[in-house]
């Protein structure tokens, strides 16, 4: 099982303000900044505690996919509109996804770029 887990930005406001508006569609918030209070250097996202980390200090724009659970269609929903808006590019629209192409049954999923190139998703895996 995975605690946490993040992706190194090119400029972590930038970033910081897309990864608000998306993630915050789906709960999650800023729970730790580095420095405290500043968050120039990273920015770590979740509940309780950071789950999802973007920093100055890794290695950025090597595309990676991470997807976020959501507790429903309309959280998918409401996470590609909050993350386009934000500056993100739609990389597949809300939607179930087809099962001849590897997916699940039931699987409904968006996808959008952040503003380094990594492909961002948020998927509902229910009826």
């Amino acid at each position: 099982m995975i605690d946490h887990t993040g992706i190194g930005v090119a400029d972590v406001a930038r970033s910081a303000a897309f990864y608000d508006a998306a993630l915050g569609a789906l709960g999650l918030r800023r729970v730790m900044e580095l420095p405290e209070g500043d968050g120039s250097d990273g920015v770590g996202y979740g509940v309780d505690y950071p789950v999802f980390w973007i920093d100055r200090y890794h290695p950025h724009s090597v595309r990676q996919h991470t997807a976020f659970a959501a507790r429903s269609r309309a959280e998918v929903d409401a996470f590609h509109a909050a993350a386009v808006k934000a500056g993100g590019t739609d990389n597949g629209p809300p939607g179930l996804r087809d099962t001849a192409q590897g997916y699940p049954p039931g699987y409904y999923a968006a996808f959008v770029l952040d503003p380094d190139g990594n492909n961002m998703e948020a998927v509902f895996r229910g009826g």
